[in-house]
């Protein structure tokens, strides 16, 4: 143990940790965890230029599973939560080492993309290999914030959130760019030498506020979660929520190519729903540390996402609507993800059951996220007709991704008129 974590008192030694929910440690693993997130996750979630792309190129043209590279590579951080929560918390004290082996796979499996010529390979490489390798890596940095952040939890998962949409606000124009210069091949190779050079360095900064006697203690995973009502109608709700939430972001630049936009267009369209979802992560995160009532701000993000996704975007036919449609989805559909600290401790106060709830909800999310490939090579149809809902070939899709929000909304607002729900959630 480092000697400087330890003070004398009365002749024993006590653990001098550093400060929870404030201070330089807190703020710094905070924007260094920020950093990763908008950087590592930012890239899978502005997988719709590419795959407006690859929907372009001989190779993979008229295929209906190219959406699947995508969901494959953010399903698998999401489903395998549960999976490596119970590793992270048995072995905690090589949580650094799980960094050290996650990020790299990250970086190779965009190199191997580079050189896929066939759809399975780009599956395999962009889509597997990335999202092993994130789902590695990703889960000791959120241990770490859990140990650093407490009572202000919502607020910092807020932040953490936040942090895809910051990079969205500029990665699908770069990404744009750059395939549309280069290709993909370069493209991946480009986007892998950068994340190199601007996350490795940032590596060494990723450190708990428990030392590892500290971690021990703490080894065994909390599940009484699973035993909670509550509980099971969060689940119930994230899972429907997250069965609708990826569309948007998946379909958007498809969708304004084929009203006759530009890719350029497309891509700023995405950019501004990642704004969007900043505001609306941090707004959400921050207002459910016991600010606002927690189910209130469940029905309302579910709500109006719902609401706008069959409205304004089932009846969006220019890029100004389409813009409107992105900037109030994002907001409210994007703000229930940052309640999942706040939706835990509802379930449970006890301190080691923090990450046993989020992996689960992580995993309810990854059901949607998975699921949307397929879903969508069903729903989507092949004619376009400009002027009707949905210009007709995204019209299963609007109704499915509206209804999913409406259905979320529907399993949590049915126990609060039943009166179900304890004082302090109403």
């Amino acid at each position: 143990m480092h000697p400087h974590l330890w003070n004398l008192h009365n002749g024993h030694p006590t653990m001098n940790l550093a400060p929870a929910d404030a201070g330089i440690a807190a703020w710094r693993l905070l924007v260094v965890a920020f950093v990763f997130e908008a950087l590592l996750w930012g890239f899978p979630l502005s997988f719709g230029v590419f795959q407006n792309y690859y929907s372009q190129q001989p190779q993979f043209a008229n295929n209906p599973f190219i959406s699947i590279v995508g969901t494959v590579a953010s399903g698998i951080s999401y489903l395998g939560a549960p999976l490596i929560i119970p590793v992270i918390k048995r072995y905690s004290k090589y949580q650094r080492h799980m960094i050290w082996i996650g990020w790299p796979l990250c970086i190779l499996g965009l190199l191997a993309g580079s050189f896929a010529k066939t759809l399975p390979t780009l599956i395999f490489t962009q889509g597997v290999m990335y999202g092993i390798g994130f789902l590695i890596f990703y889960y000791p940095i959120i241990s770490f914030v859990n140990e650093f952040w407490i009572a202000r939890r919502g607020m910092a998962y807020g932040i953490l959130c936040a942090s895809s949409g910051v990079s969205g606000i500029v990665m699908p124009f770069a990404v744009e760019a750059l395939l549309a210069k280069y290709g993909y091949q370069t493209t991946l190779r480009i986007i892998a030498i950068g994340l190199v050079v601007l996350t490795g360095p940032l590596i060494p900064l990723l450190k708990g506020r428990l030392p590892p006697s500290e971690h021990t203690a703490a080894g065994k995973t909390n599940w009484q979660a699973l035993r909670s009502p509550v509980f099971w109608v969060y689940c119930s709700s994230n899972i429907v929520q997250g069965l609708g939430y990826f569309f948007p972001s998946l379909y958007l630049p498809s969708y304004a190519t084929a009203i006759g936009l530009t890719a350029t267009q497309g891509a700023l369209v995405l950019a501004l729903l990642s704004v969007s979802q900043v505001i609306g992560q941090s707004s959400f995160g921050y207002l459910s540390d016991k600010r606002v009532p927690l189910n209130l701000l469940i029905l309302i993000s579910t709500l109006i996402s719902g609401l706008a996704t069959l409205a304004l975007w089932g009846l969006a036919q220019s890029l100004t609507a389409l813009i409107m449609f992105a900037l109030v989805y994002g907001f409210f559909g994007a703000g229930y993800v940052a309640m999942w600290a706040r939706m835990g401790s509802a379930v449970s106060e006890e301190p080691t059951a923090a990450l046993a709830t989020f992996s689960l909800f992580c995993f309810g999310k990854g059901v949607g996220n998975v699921a949307a490939g397929p879903l969508s090579a069903a729903l989507i149809k092949k004619g376009v007709v400009v002027g009707s809902y949905g210009i007709m070939r995204y019209k299963s899709v609007i109704v499915f991704t509206g209804s999913c929000m409406l259905g979320s909304a529907v399993s949590i607002g049915a126990w609060w008129v039943k009166g179900k729900w304890p004082r302090n959630l109403l």
